[in-house]
């Protein structure tokens, strides 16, 4: 009953950029933090960045300067630019957001991942 859906994803060289976006869908009460994590294979799932409802956001200390997360509360959507790509950044992307389906419940959730290729 709650959709998340990542686009954006793809192949770009080093020091290229991409814009993700996630769409939340559903029956949903409210959407408060909402994220962007990745996993590369062979290694753990991390945070990439995150943002509140308030906008408050918080990012892993090497994607800063080079990423921006944003957004729309409206649309229940949220946007990771990211810049001056690195190979390292590879991985696959996955949205998370933490949906209010009442008043009381909060559940999380993820979106399927898209992939983004960091290489020459």
């Amino acid at each position: 009953q709650v959709q998340v859906v990542e686009s954006g994803g793809g192949s770009v060289q080093p020091g290229g950029s991409l814009r993700l976006s996630c769409a939340t869908s559903g029956i949903i009460f409210r959407v408060n933090t909402m994220g962007w994590y990745r996993q590369a294979p062979g290694k753990q799932r991390e945070l990439v960045a995150s943002i509140t409802s308030g906008l408050t956001t918080n990012y892993a200390e090497h994607v800063k300067g080079r990423f921006t997360i944003s957004r729309d509360n409206a649309k229940n959507t949220v946007y990771l630019q990211m810049n001056s790509l690195k190979p390292e950044d590879t991985a696959v992307y996955y949205c998370h957001a933490a949906v209010g389906r009442t008043s009381y419940l909060v559940d999380d959730y993820w979106g399927q991942g898209t992939q983004v290729t960091v290489s020459s």
